[in-house]
């Protein structure tokens, strides 16, 4: 038995790649030509309805969240010191953890000095930080196993396979794991050899890249002398599209021709093709039978044949029926492959990598996954008409619920195959938000459980520092009625990257929703409060902070003080000056006069530029013009405003309202016009204008461009980093310019 282990463990190692700096795949230049298929003939016949079905339905995938298993505590016999410069390489990880090559500079330095205790500890952060890297996974299993800490080696490699289940290497890497640890001798050895293989095809078994997976178990299984289950193993993968598809079933047919069939087929099957060849040649020798036995001497009978043996005859007509139902499962496997080939053939790094992937390779990703789902959604919406002359007669049950219980298993099926490619997407991309995002919304509709998984995978270990899905996930919590954690999710982004002023608005806009207005008003405080050192980000919160209280918390006074208090640090911001003139704006007309007027003294008086003084001036002037009750008032601030338009060296019309003669205006610094003109009037006294000046920014009084200019905050080049444009839109920019 150890002999036969050796041989294994030999064949299993073959064609092993090497490993990039990376701890990931390279293409292996060794592969012989002959096992490498050219892709498969464009002339074949449609695919049947079963194609690519499995025989056995696949059992459940290993646990794909990370956070389910942790680290190996290092062993008792710890190395007392470090080597010398492992502090240095260790601290420059620690400061800068998305750094790559930080990682791969420890770990090589951890294995130059082979040194034990820095080896594991270098190894477990990064592994935490990158568990794609599945050639990583099994150097960590080889130390432990050279160190002869077997049991631990065992449960990192477990640990690798709940990080990336569909690493094929990692399989077979742990295979041989226990293949050199088990003593095989023991009746539960191989049952726990077979448990372990039918985990990893039903993990990674439809992988387009796993066929030294099947090969392996194939082989395995003919070295403990089961030739039926080496048959219905090479079956399943008959039905699998793999790139060695066709190798699979020249296996398939030199296992048949070198046993029995008896030896090789499954009781029930070979029962009924015995007694179909067996029947099929009583047929062909009836005719044979009557001629004979006319020339037959009286008396004498046939002779018979054993019931119990089987003629070579019997034999090679059994093999000959068995090859023809199998030849069936491979052309339509063959269709299968045909449709895939191109799409595979497309991706050119399948693994796990840093360096950025470029845009054909996304969109080839893209296009696999466009394909993949439609031929789902085909199969669901558009199922294979049935012929009416084979349909079962009225009142049938029995068909109709066969054809709904195999229609189910095909979607059931399909969806696998769906789910197997994201997954195989997101180990070669993921880095990319996109995917993630295209994943969830696929499982959403069917497990809301499992979106939040993929969720929590992506942003707590592949996307720790990526805000946009981490925003999506908050908002995916909160329409799922989670408040909880969505809160605790909008918590962990506000630690992790601190100063995002999208991330302080969601927290805040999530708690009036739920209608917390205290909480929301604290949590805009406390962002104000917090950015007195950035005046402009402080007079954005500034603003958030007055708005909230005017419009929902209807307390003017408290908005004004929180504007009054942002212009004592920036009195250069226009925003705060028109924000406060919208708050005394928006009050009773009577009662506000003289606020309003302050307001617009408070502007001119402030270090603004020309174009917006005037803009002020205009605005008292139209508000005396519109609310005030004594012409007095009016020529007074009319005469101010004629003032500080000569002084600030603006034009005046020479004609009176009404004249064809058209207003000159003057572009502000957001490109909208401002009029700057006032009327000259030919005699003394003075007579003020009768009519409101024409509208300022183009709008209607009344509008979100009026006195306060409110919506103006984000129309403003200077201010557009703020990223709001589109409420919902967070990809322009996250930290408001200070």
């Amino acid at each position: 038995m150890d002999d036969v282990n050796k041989r294994f463990l030999i064949m299993a190692a073959e064609g092993g790649e090497e490993l990039s700096g990376n701890g990931e795949l390279e293409e292996s230049p060794a592969m012989e030509a002959s096992e490498v298929p050219t892709s498969p003939p464009f002339e074949m016949a449609e695919m049947s309805e079963e194609n690519g079905s499995a025989t056995v339905a696949p059992e459940a995938p290993v646990d794909l969240n990370p956070s389910s298993f942790s680290m190996p505590l290092a062993g008792e016999d710890e190395e007392g010191e470090l080597p010398a410069d492992f502090e240095r390489l260790w601290k420059v990880t620690q400061d800068n953890p998305h750094d790559f090559t930080n990682w791969t500079d420890l770990l090589q330095y951890c294995e130059q000095e082979s040194h034990m205790t820095a080896s594991r500890r270098a190894l477990v952060a990064f592994l935490a930080c990158y568990p794609l890297c599945y050639g990583y996974w099994k150097k960590y299993t080889d130390l432990e196993r050279r160190a002869g800490y077997n049991s631990k080696a065992e449960e990192v490699c477990i640990q690798g396979l709940q990080a990336i289940p569909l690493s094929v290497d990692l399989w077979i890497h742990y295979i041989n794991l226990l293949l050199g640890t088990l003593d095989m001798n023991l009746i539960e050895s191989p049952m726990r050899i077979r448990s372990v293989f039918e985990e990893a095809v039903a993990a990674a078994g439809l992988d387009f890249h796993s066929d030294r997976l099947w090969d392996l178990y194939v082989e395995w299984e003919k070295e403990q002398g089961n030739m039926k289950n080496a048959a219905a193993i090479l079956d399943r993968v008959l039905k699998v599209p793999t790139q060695l598809y066709n190798t699979h079933y020249d296996k398939f047919k030199e296992h048949l021709n070198s046993h029995e069939p008896k030896e090789v087929l499954s009781p029930e099957e070979y029962d009924e093709l015995r007694t179909l060849c067996r029947q099929s040649q009583k047929a062909e020798r009836a005719e044979q039978a009557q001629e004979e036995e006319a020339e037959r001497p009286p008396g004498e009978e046939e002779p018979a044949t054993p019931e119990g043996t089987d003629t070579e005859e019997l034999i090679q007509k059994i093999r000959e029926v068995v090859l023809v139902r199998r030849d069936k499962v491979y052309q339509d496997n063959e269709g299968e492959v045909r449709l895939r080939w191109n799409f595979e053939d497309a991706i050119k790094r399948p693994y796990f990598h840093v360096k950025s992937l470029d845009r054909h390779q996304l969109r080839a990703w893209h296009s696999y996954l466009d394909w993949e789902i439609a031929q789902l959604n085909k199969d669901t919406t558009d199922p294979d008409p049935v012929d009416p002359s084979q349909a079962a007669p009225e009142g049938s049950e029995v068909t109709t619920q066969h054809h709904e219980v195999s229609e189910e298993a095909a979607v059931a099926h399909d969806d696998h195959r769906v789910r197997i490619l994201f997954e195989r997407c997101l180990i070669a991309c993921a880095l990319y938000e996109e995917f993630w995002i295209r994943y969830i919304q696929y499982l959403e509709p069917q497990s809301v459980d499992e979106a939040r998984a993929v969720f929590k995978r992506a942003c707590e270990v592949h996307l720790t520092h990526k805000p946009n899905i981490h925003l999506q996930w908050a908002t995916f919590e909160e329409r799922h009625g989670d408040l909880t954690e969505a809160r605790r999710v909008l918590e962990d982004l506000e630690k992790n990257l601190p100063g995002l002023a999208v991330v302080c608005l969601r927290r805040a806009a999530l708690e009036r929703r739920a209608g917390n207005l205290e909480k929301s008003e604290a949590l805009l405080q406390e962002s104000v409060a917090g950015s007195r050192e950035k005046p402009t980000l402080h007079a954005f919160y500034s603003i958030k902070l007055a708005r909230l209280l005017l419009k929902l918390g209807r307390n003017p006074s408290k908005a004004r003080r929180v504007l009054q208090d942002a212009l004592e640090i920036s009195p250069d911001n226009d925003k705060l000056h028109l924000n406060l003139l919208e708050l005394e704006v928006s009050g009773d007309p009577w009662a506000s006069a003289e606020a309003v007027q302050e307001c617009v003294a408070r502007a001119l008086a402030a270090p603004l530029a020309s174009h917006t003084k005037i803009l002020f001036s205009q605005r008292g002037l139209q508000f005396a013009e519109d609310y005030s009750n004594s012409i007095e008032s009016v020529l007074s601030v009319f005469e101010e405003h004629q003032k500080l338009v000569k002084e600030l060296g603006g034009t005046k019309r020479g004609a009176e309202n009404g004249d064809e003669d058209s207003e000159k205006l003057e572009k502000s610094e957001d490109d909208s016009a401002v009029s700057v003109s006032t009327q000259l009037l030919p005699t003394v006294p003075h007579v003020p204008i009768t009519t409101p000046p024409p509208p300022v920014m183009g709008t209607d009084m009344s509008a979100q461009a009026g006195y306060g200019g409110y919506g103006n905050w984000y129309q403003q080049s200077q201010y557009g980093n703020y990223g709001y444009q589109n409420t919902w839109n967070y990809n322009q920019g996250f930290y408001p310019p200070s």
